[in-house]
C-alpha cells in the first residue's frame, strides 16, 4: 500500500508556506514559522499525530502572527485532504482526551467531508510568550474548514494557559491518527452509509 501524502505550496502578499504531511510515516517534524510556541505546537501535533510533518513558513510577523498560523492550518487541512484521497478504509472517527498536569482537554474529530470547529477553550491569558493565544483557535478553524474535517476541542480542566493550549494540540494529534487510521474490517470502501465523505 502507497504511503498518503499530501504537500501544499501557499504564496500570498502575507504569507509564503511549504507543508507536506505523511500519514503512515511517523517521523521527526520539521517546522520553521518564525513562532516560537507555534513551532512547538506544530511538533507536538506532528508527533504525537504519528506523521512525518514539515513546515517552512514565512509571513509578516511585522504585523502578527495571526495570518502565518491561519495559513499554516489552511496548508495542513489541504495536505491531509490530498493525503487521504476518497478515504476509504479508514476508521473516520477518532477522539482523544489529553491530561497536561492540572489542564484537560477533549479533541474529537469526525473525517465527514464537511469541515467545521466546535471550539470550547477558555484561556486565563491572551499572550504565551509572543503568541496569541486566540490564534490557537483559527489555526484549529482553518484546519478544519481545509481538511472537511468536523473538530470539537473542549477544555475540561485547567488554568495553565500553557498547559491548556498544549493539551489541545495533542488532543487534536492522538484523535487525528485515530480517525485516519486503516481499519481491516473496512478495507476499500469508504466508512459511511452514503459511500462518498
Amino acid at each position: 500500500m502507497a504511503n498518503r501524502t499530501g504537500s501544499v505550496s501557499r504564496a500570498t502578499r502575507e504569507t509564503d508556506i511549504t507543508l507536506s504531511l505523511d500519514l503512515d510515516t511517523a517521523g521527526p517534524a520539521e517546522v520553521s514559522t518564525g513562532i516560537p510556541f507555534f513551532d512547538h505546537m506544530l511538533d507536538a501535533l506532528g508527533r504525537h499525530g504519528l506523521m512525518t510533518l514539515a513546515v517552512a513558513a514565512t509571513g509578516d510577523l511585522e504585523v502578527d502572527a495571526h495570518h502565518t498560523v491561519e495559513d499554516v492550518g489552511i496548508c495542513l487541512g489541504q495536505a491531509l485532504a490530498e493525503a487521504l484521497g476518497e478515504k476509504t478504509g479508514i476508521r473516520r472517527y477518532g477522539s482523544a482526551t489529553i491530561p497536561m498536569d492540572e489542564a484537560l482537554v477533549l479533541a474529537a474529530v469526525d473525517v465527514s467531508g464537511r469541515g467545521g470547529l466546535h471550539y470550547d477553550v477558555e484561556l486565563p491569558i491572551e499572550f504565551i510568550g509572543t503568541f496569541e493565544t486566540s490564534l490557537a483557535r483559527e489555526f484549529m478553524a482553518a484546519f478544519a474548514a481545509n481538511a472537511g474535517v468536523t473538530l470539537h476541542v473542549r477544555k475540561l480542566a485547567g488554568d495553565n494557559a500553557h498547559h491548556i493550549v498544549e493539551a489541545a494540540f495533542k488532543a487534536l494529534a492522538r484523535a487525528l491518527a485515530e480517525a485516519v487510521e486503516h481499519d481491516p474490517r473496512v478495507a476499500g470502501v469508504v466508512p459511511s452509509t452514503k459511500g462518498a465523505l
